[in-house]
């Protein structure tokens, strides 16, 4: 994050140095019963956010899940459709979080990015997993609280409301700006 930032802006963010990571956008989480919102509604959220990363020329790095020692995945497994799109990043993890053993941290050093922004099913397991092993690694962390949803609305807001601020800063998707804009 390169310039000051309130509450009612978020960080300006350059869009050589970030990256996007929304999680488990896959067709059988996204329809699962999901609060305080819907997950097609984190979709097309996100979906928007991509769109504008793409054009910003910021990185955006798609991550889904694939049950680990099983000869097939259940259907519905893959990304949802349209989602990725050239340039983008497709990590598969076997894990809660999307570090463990994936090359996501060595992709996003190669591509220069130093912040990461969140989103995406669920708040408090995979984006939060993934989030906390983000700041470990010494990435500054933005979550975009409108592009995400969880079981329940209670586990919801104890990330964005408790864990999230600690981690770095809680912002909507109307508040994400980046340094060209």
């Amino acid at each position: 994050m390169t310039a000051p930032h309130t509450a009612e802006s978020g960080p300006a963010l350059d869009p050589a140095r970030t990256a996007l990571v929304l999680v488990d956008l896959m067709d059988r989480i996204v329809a699962l019963s999901l609060e305080p919102r819907k997950g097609t509604e984190v979709l097309v959220t996100a979906e928007e956010l991509a769109s504008r990363f793409r054009s910003a020329g910021a990185l955006v790095v798609l991550v889904r899940v694939e049950r680990p020692g099983v000869p097939e995945q259940p259907p519905g497994s893959g990304l949802v459709a349209g989602l990725l799109q050239d340039g983008d990043v497709e990590i598969v993890k076997r894990t809660i979080g999307a570090f463990q053993a994936t090359g996501l941290d060595e992709r996003l050093r190669q591509h220069g990015v130093t912040t990461l922004v969140f989103g995406g099913i669920a708040t408090n397991l995979g984006v939060e997993s993934t989030a906390r092993a983000a700041g470990d690694l010494g990435y500054d962390l933005v979550f975009v609280e409108d592009a995400m949803a969880a079981f329940t609305a209670a586990e919801h807001e104890a990330s964005v409301r408790l864990d999230f601020p600690r981690l770095g800063t809680v912002v909507t998707a109307a508040q994400v700006r980046f340094t060209t804009d």
